[in-house]
């Protein structure tokens, strides 16, 4: 996990590297994931440049480029300001509120889109989160009535995105 702009962070590295593992396999996930945990202004300019969106999201998943030599799964960059307000706002860890936003990113990576598959992707982690001991994912989330602060990060819509560097 990278996260550049919190070098003395709280970020518990193993732990959430064996989480993004554990879920990869439950996915049948193969190759590299690389995390970015990044900056709401970088999260701002991937959303704008690769979405068309000028707004920061909480999480982007960008399925990789065919290198052939490494086997690589994808990236996924977190907004590090959103996950701290989510984890203040819903009263658990900013661990917690990192796997689920790694559960979302590792779903899309694995190809699937709840703006588009009739609910699939949703049951899908809602069974992954029951299983992984998280509370509410972000599908779920976007149907309750948010805390004031998180408003504006929910209401953004998640889906897979593409670099046009990759395709």
């Amino acid at each position: 996990m990278i996260d550049p702009d919190h070098p003395d962070s709280q970020f518990k590295t193993p732990q959430l590297n064996r989480f993004l593992r554990k879920v990869q396999r439950e996915l049948e996930l193969a190759g590299e994931v690389n995390v970015r945990i990044t900056s709401d202004r970088e999260m701002r300019r991937l959303n704008r440049e690769f979405r068309g969106k000028d707004k920061s999201t909480d999480v982007l998943s960008f399925p990789p480029a065919q290198n052939g030599k490494v086997k690589l799964a994808g990236d996924i960059a977190i907004s590090s300001k959103i996950a701290q307000e989510n984890a203040r706002a819903l009263d658990h860890s900013l661990e917690t509120e990192l796997k689920i936003l790694l559960l979302h990113g590792l779903l899309h990576l694995a190809g699937h889109d709840h703006e588009s598959d009739k609910g699939e992707m949703a049951s899908l982690e809602q069974r992954l989160r029951a299983k992984l001991k998280l509370p509410t994912g972000l599908i779920e989330r976007s149907g309750e009535q948010p805390a004031a602060s998180l408003v504006s990060a929910l209401r953004a819509p998640r889906k897979q995105v593409a670099a046009r560097s990759a395709r």
